[in-house]
């Protein structure tokens, strides 16, 4: 698990029992299914001018068996607050509320009680429970110790410009080609200033105004994602340079308070939080950023954290050791140029995921389907696609991937160019663009990796007595095997044939192809010589399963 140094700051609220729409919440004395939401509304007796600015509610939940946990409440206009919590034992919760403005009777003092019963649904994010380190810090897994593979889809502006309609035919679309995550950002930035009703997140700059309107309408976006079955992975606040993005132009104080305010809304929600987006987190801007992460996380929330940085940058080195920081996140690119290839496959990624404390490593933004490459602006194809996402998978111990497309990451209802990213080329609408060849590659991809125990691979390139990348990156042949050496799955990314130094490999094993673009299968023999040179039936891209089966 994460370690933390910090607990929240009070904050402010009073109660009022409201029954919620949503199926997955419940308000004060109703029963709460495990891992699902509880939420209770809170109404302040006075007026503050800027609530978030003024009033500070923190509420301590205490569990059947004594453990006490204390998350924040978050204002939802007027003098109305709620408090959201995802209860992780089975039984009687209650709780008490503690407002920074003690002579707020609605908001200090308040306390009351609930039942937290079984998960009775049959979705996998819930009933294996919320997600956390697994014990070698290689991966992430569920409660109950399931591992969990990381396969997001990349819709940065879904949930700001969908209709709701649309957005659930989507997220039902994800499910069926075996996605289990969206990565999308919460707030205003360089690419929505608005949502789809005009609603901005916030005004202000040295002092920041939340608008619940626009949280409002996202809830049901959120919502949905859950609902489905998939995990919610939120940017908090972009962060390249422009004055369009709050997590570049807002002062480190507001950064704070606009991110208290998200991550109180929705904590309860399995999510996993990307802090800043697409930034360059070195020197002083890295200290900026750590002391922002240990401001708005601490460990009652149990939620893991880390950063979307710019292209081929590698935050590692920088905020491994933070206590909130809960895997390595990087961003290979869009790159189509022999730099790209190695800096993925031979560089940071590859090189340094072995330094200490160990976290798990995952490419949260490899190239997009359909985008224009940064150098050739060759258009990158479902195989360049599945390229990067297996040499992503293999070139560190296997923890998962995100995809992208063009036209869903940006929301397009009409064969367009994204805006304020012209150069990256068409994308078509978004209802066109979710059946991208690469998308079902995802699909097999995902398949595969399901069949066999994944969480057991780590690189060996050793495994290989050549590699045909040391001179062309873009031919990077990827190896990984499990320790016991009984277990060992190779990337081929242009075919032909491979020797394996099979003397590193258990006896009596067996070796298939895997075919990434149908999800077929073909016999390659069992393994019976210390090397042992595998041919591929074609020239496309093919993956060297050897396993006992």
């Amino acid at each position: 698990m994460k370690r933390f140094i910090r607990s929240q700051p009070a904050i402010a609220m009073i109660l009022v029992v409201t029954v919620c729409a949503d199926a997955s919440s419940s308000a004060a004395g109703s029963n709460v299914e495990l891992w699902m939401r509880f939420e209770d509304t809170l109404t302040s007796s006075r007026d503050y001018d800027n609530p978030v600015q003024e009033a500070k509610v923190r509420v301590e939940f205490t569990s059947p068996k004594g453990t006490k946990r204390t998350l924040s409440a978050f204002w939802d206009g007027g003098r109305l607050w709620r408090v959201r919590f995802s209860p992780d034992e089975v039984g009687r919760w209650t709780y008490k509320t503690l407002c920074s403005d003690k002579s707020n009777a609605g908001l200090h003092g308040r306390s009351g009680s609930f039942e937290c019963i079984g998960y009775r649904g049959n979705l996998e994010l819930f009933r294996h429970g919320e997600l956390r380190l697994s014990g070698n810090r290689r991966y992430i897994e569920h409660a109950d110790s399931t591992p969990f593979f990381w396969l997001a889809d990349t819709v940065w502006c879904g949930p700001l410009f969908a209709d709701f309609e649309d957005w659930k035919v989507f997220l039902k679309d994800r499910v069926e080609k075996e996605f289990a995550a969206i990565q999308f950002v919460m707030t205003q930035w360089r690419m929505a200033e608005t949502d789809a009703e005009d609603n901005r997140t916030f005004s202000g700059t040295d002092r920041v105004a939340v608008n619940p309107a626009y949280f409002q309408r996202l809830d049901r976006y959120v919502n949905a994602i859950n609902d489905a079955g998939l995990l919610a992975v939120p940017v908090l606040l972009w962060a390249i340079r422009g004055d369009d993005n709050p997590g570049y132009y807002l002062p480190e104080d507001q950064k704070i308070v606009l991110a208290e305010y998200m991550i109180a809304r929705y904590g309860a929600h399995q999510v996993i939080w990307f802090l800043g987006g697409d930034g360059r987190y070195s020197g002083e801007n890295a200290e900026t950023w750590k002391r922002v992460g240990r401001a708005v996380f601490h460990e009652d929330q149990h939620r893991l954290a880390t950063m979307h940085p710019g292209g081929r940058s590698w935050v590692g080195e920088d905020f491994r050791n933070e206590p909130w920081f809960s895997f390595v996140g990087y961003q290979s690119g869009h790159g189509d140029d022999e730099k790209t290839f190695r800096w993925l496959n031979q560089g940071s990624p590859s090189k340094e995921w072995g330094n200490q404390p160990n976290l798990p490593v995952i490419n949260i933004e490899p190239n997009y389907e359909a985008h224009n490459g940064y150098t050739y602006r060759k258009v990158h194809t479902d195989h360049s696609v599945r390229r990067a996402a297996y040499w992503s998978l293999l070139v560190a111990p296997t923890a998962g991937v995100t995809y992208g497309g063009q036209g869903i990451w940006g929301w397009h209802t009409k064969v367009q160019a994204p805006a304020d990213h012209v150069s990256t080329g068409l994308g078509s609408p978004w209802y066109a663009a979710k059946d991208l060849p690469g998308a079902f590659s995802m699909k097999y991809l995902h398949k595969f990796f399901k069949s066999i125990e994944w969480w057991r691979l780590v690189p060996a390139q050793d495994a290989l007595t050549e590699q045909p990348g040391r001179k062309d990156a873009s031919k990077f042949i990827a190896a990984a095997k499990s320790q016991a050496g009984d277990l060992l799955v190779v990337y081929l990314p242009d075919g032909g044939a491979v020797t394996i130094k099979t003397d590193t490999l258990e006896k009596g094993l067996h070796a298939r192809w895997y075919h990434p673009r149908t999800g077929g299968w073909l016999d390659a023999g069992k393994v019976e010589q210390t090397r042992q040179t595998f041919k591929t039936a074609d020239r496309n891209d093919w993956v060297l399963l050897i396993d006992p089966q």
